[in-house]
């Protein structure tokens, strides 16, 4: 093997190791959801080429939200800042990780915009397709299946984990119907 294979091969196993949660309590071993894994939403970068601005979204850019989903710990009830309101379809996905693993099950939130070669027009459940994003360690890359699909306005946002730490910057996806009024 080349050097710089085994040491990406070294780097995913480490990265694995020290970020993804304990499983073993789930009873198929293999449904993992996003609070299993780290996510890399702390250093998202901004929206990806393409994505349209939503045009009077419920909570416009820089209002205030309360987060009601619970993609990752400290989630949930945590005071947002809405960086970007973009119209979309969004998709609840099926993978397996690139770097190996668990299949991840019903990841949400996947946009349009994230998908290889999607075309125009919304995927329907059951296609496969191909992620361009790299929400998760091994996302970037991997084979998914669409569980379900959704034409809403999507929002990315700032916000203080109510479990504490560090803000979350840039996160990628809430839908309109995840967050609320103060």
């Amino acid at each position: 093997m080349k050097k710089p294979l085994i040491l990406i091969v070294l780097a995913a196993i480490l990265v694995l190791a020290g970020c993804a949660k304990s499983t073993s309590n789930k009873a198929s071993g293999n449904n993992m959801n996003h609070s299993d894994m780290n996510m890399n939403h702390s250093t998202s970068s901004g929206a990806p080429a393409g994505l349209k601005e939503a045009q009077n979204p419920a909570f416009p850019v820089g209002s205030q939200a309360v987060i009601q989903a619970d993609h990752m710990p400290g989630m949930k009830g945590a005071q947002a800042t809405i960086v970007g309101a973009y119209s979309t379809t969004v998709y609840a996905v099926s993978y397996t990780p690139t770097t190996g693993g668990n299949p991840v099950k019903n990841h949400e939130w996947v946009i349009h915009e994230d998908i290889k070669d999607a075309g125009s027009e919304a995927l329907k459940p059951g296609a496969e397709v191909i992620l361009e994003t790299d929400h998760m360690p091994g996302m970037k890359g991997a084979t998914a299946t669409i569980d379900s699909a959704e034409e809403t306005t999507v929002y990315m946002v700032d916000y203080k984990p109510s479990t504490g730490g560090e803000i979350v910057k840039n996160h990628k996806w809430v839908t309109e119907s995840e967050l609320s009024t103060k």
